[in-house]
């Protein structure tokens, strides 16, 4: 039979036709010799053994029949095979090294059918060269349509890698909170690229002890996210603390910071993650600003494809974000616990006793976005059992505001201390905040220069004459709650906050009888994001009228009523409640004293028989002396009207006014002084003395225990 170069191609490729399976096991054979990437997981075994028998068996089909490379159609899963081989990370290299294997072997089976047929050398020749022209053209057809579909792929996927990261950008760190940030990792690999995720920091990055301690590393389990039910869970649980085994992936990563992938997951004692192994694990360090906070383990158990190198870059793209804001929280956090430890240890740790008023307070920081602030509240004792309420709120937040309030309200008890008036401390107050405020200005290092600012209202009740006097710097209004369960802001004179200086405050006095409730608060407490102020003291209102067991419970009451239910407020809250108390006739005895040396035994004696009366003989010795020399002294160096005043509270207080401004002195007199002792004597034998002014006048008082100061009177310590 006389053959063509055409037909002889044909009439080769129709004999070999049968034996197609012989050539695609030679291919497979080759193919798994020369290119083990096509044979990393099963899902590409099966893929490719499909794919080559399509391919020789399509192309001994297109020979026999004549069909030009050209139109010959690739197998239908042959695209899917290279977009396949793409998302599995093998390298474009591979696919068309596999083509150019299996046309070698094809050819090489078809050449060696040719002088069988015939010994035509030309001939032979002839039909070679076309069969080799027929092959590559259509291995060249077939890898360029696979190469497209692969760097389709390829590109899709950098576009789904780099949306991925901006992703993570926009969901990791959406709080200041470590634990939801660690977490919002875990869920966002779960949700594109593992089954498994585990989050684990450092012992030393959770508590803020700086590098770790030699020894085995502890970590804490903060998140970690699972596929379906049923799928592997990790021994340890979030929020436990764990030892990381010496020598193990975990521990690798977080001492060379350098992350690692594995065809399985890494046997760890510490943490074994089910019965059966993941297909492949990727341990990332989570470092940030030059220290490794934790690590972070991606594992796949549900989906067959192994993580690639690229995968590996994708997870260290995401853990290196979320280790910056791991790491802001975790710095913030730490900031927050010291501003809040500062500020708690400079509000008063428990209110002090005294006859005047139960008080009950309440202090909550602001939420973690704006961090703790400088309000304060405070309960400070007077003299003539009288006693300062006083509530404040520092302009911003952190530890600036935090050491600001403490700064005032330290000045604001050492202005107590001298018995200013409401006004008048208002005053000195507003001068403390300037001076700081131009030392802050005049300090090149200090970041919040010149914004140093507060409010204050500061309240004196006296439980005597049921009175209370109180003054305002650009502070809310208190509220009183009366007997009959009315609520009426207090209508005070309106005064500037603290630090502009230059403008006059104003206190006004009101009548708050026994058993009424002062209601002091910060803005704070009435005002929100989604309500105006008039609307939280309407709801201040409603909550201080209902019935509470006692005033702790009146507090949780409103804080119940205005504070949102999940979370903390976005501004600090400082409540204060009192409820009044009244010094009945029969704690408190005054008379009127006469401007004449005669005067004083009359005083004494006015004294004892009270003394007499209250059962507290023992004091009648010291109680004369503070009473003669208290008087003496009026009398000598002050004006009329001059009254004794006698307060039967916690201890006794003896108290002597005059019309007089004159303020005694204590001094230390010499030998030979014939005066001078008098004050001496009063400090000596009383627990505490003092001045204090009113508008007219002036008014020197003693408190004398319950014990007997006899032992006090060693004239050698008098000299």
């Amino acid at each position: 039979m006389e053959y063509t170069a055409t037909s002889l191609v044909s009439r080769v490729a129709g004999d070999l036709g049968p034996k197609a399976d012989e050539v695609v096991a030679d291919v497979l054979r080759c193919l798994r010799r020369e290119v083990p990437e096509l044979w990393s997981n099963q899902d590409l075994v099966r893929m490719t053994s499909e794919n080559v028998a399509e391919h020789v068996v399509g192309v001994l089909a297109g020979l026999e029949h004549g069909i030009d490379p050209g139109e010959m159609d690739p197998p239908a899963a042959e695209l899917e095979r290279a977009r396949r081989l793409a998302r599995y990370g093998t390298p474009v290299t591979a696919l068309l090294r596999a083509f150019r294997l299996g046309q070698g072997v094809v050819l090489d089976r078809l050449l060696a059918e040719m002088p069988r047929l015939t010994k035509d050398a030309e001939l032979v020749s002839a039909a070679s060269r076309l069969l080799i022209a027929m092959a590559n053209g259509y291995v060249d057809d077939a890898s360029e349509q696979d190469v497209t579909a692969f760097q389709e792929e390829r590109d899709r996927r950098m576009q789904w890698r780099l949306s991925l990261v901006n992703e993570a950008g926009l969901r990791i760190g959406t709080t200041l909170d470590i634990a939801r940030t660690t977490q919002e990792l875990a869920d966002l690999a779960l949700d594109h690229f593992a089954d498994l995720v585990t989050v684990d920091l450092l012992d030393s990055a959770v508590h803020g002890h700086g590098t770790p301690a030699p020894g085995p590393l502890v970590l804490h389990r903060l998140a970690q996210a699972s596929t379906a039910q049923g799928g592997q869970e990790p021994t340890i649980r979030v929020r436990e603390r764990h030892i990381c085994p010496d020598g193990s992936v975990t521990a690798r990563a977080l001492t060379t910071g350098r992350p690692s992938r594995h065809t399985a997951t890494p046997t760890e004692p510490a943490d074994v993650f089910g019965t059966h192994p993941a297909g492949s694990t990727l341990v990332v360090p989570l470092s940030a600003r030059g220290d490794t906070l934790g690590v972070a383990r991606f594992c796949r158990h549900r989906n067959p494809v192994p993580f690639d190198d690229e995968d590996l870059f994708l997870a260290q793209e995401i853990a290196a974000r979320a280790a910056v804001a791991i790491d802001n929280a975790r710095r913030y956090t730490h900031a927050r616990a010291t501003a809040l430890t500062l500020q708690r240890s400079l509000l008063p740790g428990r209110t002090a006793e005294q006859a005047a008023v139960d008080v009950a307070c309440r202090y909550l920081p602001a939420g973690a976005q704006a961090g703790v602030g400088g309000d304060w509240y405070d309960v400070i004792p007077l003299s003539g059992a009288r006693v300062a309420l006083v509530v404040g709120d520092v302009v911003g937040h952190g530890i600036h505001a935090a050491a600001t309030m403490g700064r005032l309200r330290t000045a604001v008890r050492t202005l107590a201390d001298i018995d200013l008036p409401p006004e008048e401390l208002l005053t000195h107050l507003d001068d403390v905040v300037i001076r700081l405020s131009a030392e802050a200005s005049a300090d090149p290092d200090t970041e919040t220069a010149g914004d140093i600012g507060a409010t204050c209202l500061y309240a004196v009740y006296d439980p005597v004459d049921g009175r209370c006097s109180l003054a305002r710097a650009g502070h809310v209004l208190p509220a009183v709650v009366s007997g009959d369960g009315i609520v009426d802001l207090l209508n005070l004179p309106p005064g500037p906050p603290l630090g502009l200086g230059g403008l006059p405050f104003e206190a006004a006095e009101v009548d708050l009888p026994e058993g009424s409730l002062l209601a002091l608060y910060t803005d704070g407490l009435v005002a929100a994001r989604d309500r105006d102020i008039e609307a939280g003291l309407t709801l201040l209102r409603h909550a201080l009228v209902q019935p509470s067991a006692s005033l702790e419970a009146a507090c949780d009451n409103v804080l119940q009523a205005l504070l949102p239910a999940t979370g903390r407020p976005h501004d600090d809250v400082a409540l204060l409640l009192a409820r009044t108390r009244a010094l009945g006739d029969g704690q408190v005895a005054a008379w009127d004293v006469e401007a004449g040396p005669a005067a004083v035994a009359g005083a004494r004696r006015h004294a004892a028989r009270q003394l007499s009366v209250w059962g507290l003989e023992d004091l009648d010795f010291v109680t004369e002396l503070v009473v003669s020399e208290l008087v003496t002294n009026a009398i000598r160096y002050g004006r009329p009207p001059i009254r004794l005043r006698l307060i039967r509270d916690c201890s006794l207080l003896c108290e002597v006014s005059d019309g007089g401004s004159t303020t005694p002195h204590l001094r230390r007199a010499r030998a030979f002084d014939e005066g001078g002792r008098g004050l001496l004597l009063v400090a000596q034998l009383a627990e505490r003395w003092g001045t204090r002014h009113a508008r007219q006048g002036k008014t020197v008082w003693a408190e004398l225990g319950e014990e007997n100061h006899a032992g006090l009177l060693d004239p050698a310590s008098l000299l």
